[in-house]
């Protein structure tokens, strides 16, 4: 679906009419950076949270909690069974501000049996490695109407949270995130 940008055409230098439209739509939420005009509507689009999980993982599960816990129920992409498209994983990377590189997961993956860490790879060419192999992206990866985050650690969700205060909350592991006045401790 294409969609016409009303307002400022850019987020964190990022050109928005390369983002893809679900990325975007949860990125004009309060922002402020205007409204997103769908073809014969003029409805706005509803702002949710999406993470991209991995059930295996406890930094991505640890993350989902905290979003249910701030009382959001975010729409989860289970992306080793629903890789993103490579439009879609370009947007995120633009959306997270970061490059390709730094999207990269080296423990548990073929990064090292690939050769990833040589800088011999183009960005499209890490691109491709991830679309290839979807574990090597890392996770979990947040978006929400404040922004793109990749959360590593895992409370690094709290600063895209529309809703920070999510109370108590201690880790699977037992780590203490935020203590009983909803202040971080870590």
């Amino acid at each position: 679906m294409r969609a016409t940008i009303v307002g400022s055409d850019t987020f964190a230098g990022s050109n928005l009419a390369k983002v893809p439209l679900f990325v975007l739509a949860q990125l004009i939420g309060t922002l402020g950076l205007g409204r997103i005009v769908l073809p014969q509507t003029r409805r706005r689009t509803q702002m949710t949270i999406t993470i991209f999980h991995n059930p295996a993982c406890g930094t991505s599960r640890n993350t989902l909690a905290m979003i249910r816990q701030s009382g959001e129920e975010p729409q989860i992409v289970e992306y080793l069974k629903t890789p993103p498209s490579r439009e879609d994983l370009i947007g995120l990377i633009r959306a997270m501000n970061i490059t390709p590189r730094d999207l990269l997961r080296q423990k548990g993956t073929p990064y090292d049996e690939l050769g990833l860490g040589d800088p011999k790879w183009s960005d499209d060419e890490l691109i491709d490695a991830m679309l290839g192999n979807p574990i090597l992206i890392n996770r979990p990866i947040v978006v929400t109407p404040i922004g793109a985050k990749l959360c590593r650690p895992s409370e690094a969700v709290l600063d895209i949270l529309p809703n920070p205060n999510i109370g108590v909350f201690t880790k699977e592991d037992g780590e203490i995130v935020t203590d009983q006045k909803g202040e971080r401790v870590v």
